[in-house]
């Protein structure tokens, strides 16, 4: 549930959640739970309210650092962002929080932003 509220704090991050970005945490969801469409959906809702009411984003990133080995956190960092990416529109705040959130979980600068070259390319997105 922590990555899933993370998810959620990143596409609120630029104070627009859209259909898009929600569409996207259900994917990832799906993807790293092996849930279905409904189960992915309830999990979200679950976590849009966990993340309105947590004061910062330290709760999470700690409970993921506590649970999650350092090698695998680099999946983490990917998912944040593809929601960061999800709706088209680069911002600095999603940005911002993305970086914020790798440093947290132990993830430094270099080897977030060669993640973030992957997902975009994946993606299919343009660098700039």
């Amino acid at each position: 549930m922590a990555l899933a509220a993370l998810l959620v704090r990143i596409a609120r991050a630029d104070e627009r959640y859209t259909r898009e970005e929600a569409a996207r945490i259900d994917q990832i969801l799906a993807r790293r739970r092996g849930l279905d469409a409904n189960e992915a959906a309830e999990r979200r809702v679950a976590a849009e309210m966990i993340e309105a009411e947590a004061p910062d984003t330290v709760r999470f990133t700690r409970l993921i650092k506590d649970r999650i080995a350092l090698e695998d956190r680099t999946d983490i960092i990917a998912a944040l962002w593809e929601i960061a990416y999800a709706d088209g529109n680069r911002t600095p705040d999603e940005e911002s929080l993305v970086r914020l959130v790798a440093g947290l979980l132990g993830i430094n600068d270099r080897d977030s932003g060669l993640i973030r070259q992957r997902v975009i390319a994946e993606l299919g997105l343009a660098q700039g």
